[in-house]
């Protein structure tokens, strides 16, 4: 029997209009635009403004942007994964608002939550979905809008996080490209250091804990970063090792857009220059499951057929991982 793969066949992106910058940040709390680049690398962050304004108009925009750019006839998409942190609500599930949105009448639909390693997570499960034989086209969406939950008194967690997402589609193959290996983990006992205290089952919502500030993100900065910088980059380096790929046979590095400084110490240990690590965390800051597709976005005319990518991430939970993806396509 011949070997499917599941492989990408296109992707696109969309951040919101509204540019809130380093600058505006030091009229909103005491940081510096100097004191934000140089521990985290971001310049910049996109906002979703307005009423009503969830998490799927991102994803409907990046969905309705790549059926688009594949010519792909809505009804003839299977399935659609939605990594997100930040859904519309508690119920139904983003993507079946985006489905809904992008006319896709014939895919069933659920959202997965990740938290930032929530993208790469989609995107494994999305290729199993392709990789049975039954199912033939699958869209995986990695969108949030984490303005909704950052608190704009918290100098440590606002300067970092903005909205925006983007989708790939998976489509079957039996060349060797595509999605090839990878490995997810978790370890529910990082819990504590990354979190959101209020507004689940555990703790629903009262005025007191809107009173205690507890519907916003949560975290300990260095706990974070000291898992963050071993973890992404013991991911990474084993996806390699295990298939005897060296600095040299990567075109890119694809990194969680978290910090600068635990992206240069992936790339690092993987041994790959700085001209081979995909970035945009300058423009975009963190989006949570949004970073991975935009960044395939962004750099999607520099990628060959061929071209061998490592993808990594870490987020809350922990969550953590690394997918090799071998590019399936030229640019178009």
């Amino acid at each position: 029997m011949t070997n499917i793969r599941a492989q990408i066949t296109g992707v696109h992106g969309y951040v919101p209009d509204y540019v809130l910058t380093n600058k505006e940040l030091e009229t909103i709390v005491d940081t510096t635009d100097e004191w934000i680049t140089s521990r985290t690398g971001i310049k910049q962050r996109h906002i979703l403004k307005g009423e009503n304004q969830g998490t799927s108009v991102i994803g409907i925009e990046a969905v309705k942007g790549l059926l688009e750019k594949t010519n792909t006839n809505p009804e003839e998409i299977d399935l659609i994964i939605c990594a997100t942190t930040t859904p519309d609500m508690t119920f139904p599930a983003t993507a079946n608002l985006i489905g809904d949105a992008v006319g896709a009448k014939n895919a069933f639909s659920y959202d997965l939550q990740a938290a930032c390693s929530g993208f790469i997570y989609a995107l494994v499960t999305g290729s199993q979905f392709i990789e049975t034989g039954k199912y033939k086209k699958v869209v995986v969406v990695g969108a949030d809008k984490m303005s909704s939950i950052i608190d704009y008194t918290d100098r440590t967690t606002c300067i970092i996080f903005g909205d925006g997402g983007g989708a790939v589609l998976l489509e079957p193959g039996t060349e060797d490209v595509g999605i090839m290996d990878s490995m997810l983990k978790s370890d529910g006992s990082g819990a504590q250091h990354l979190h959101m205290k209020a507004g689940g089952s555990r703790k629903p919502a009262s005025l007191e804990t809107i009173k205690n500030r507890e519907h916003f993100v949560y975290q300990e900065g260095s706990s974070v970063f000291k898992f963050a910088v071993t973890n992404m980059a013991d991911a990474a380096e084993e996806v390699m090792k295990r298939n005897n790929l060296t600095g040299d046979d990567v075109a890119f590095l694809v990194p969680h857009q978290a910090n600068k400084r635990i992206i240069d110490a992936t790339a690092r240990r993987m041994n790959v220059g700085e001209d081979k690590v995909m970035l945009n965390i300058q423009k975009y800051g963190n989006t949570t499951s949004g970073t991975i597709p935009l960044c395939l976005w962004d750099y999607e005319s520099q990628l060959r057929k061929g071209d061998n990518l490592i993808i990594a991430a870490f987020g809350g939970g922990f969550t953590w991982g690394s997918i090799w993806l071998k590019w399936a396509y030229d640019p178009k």
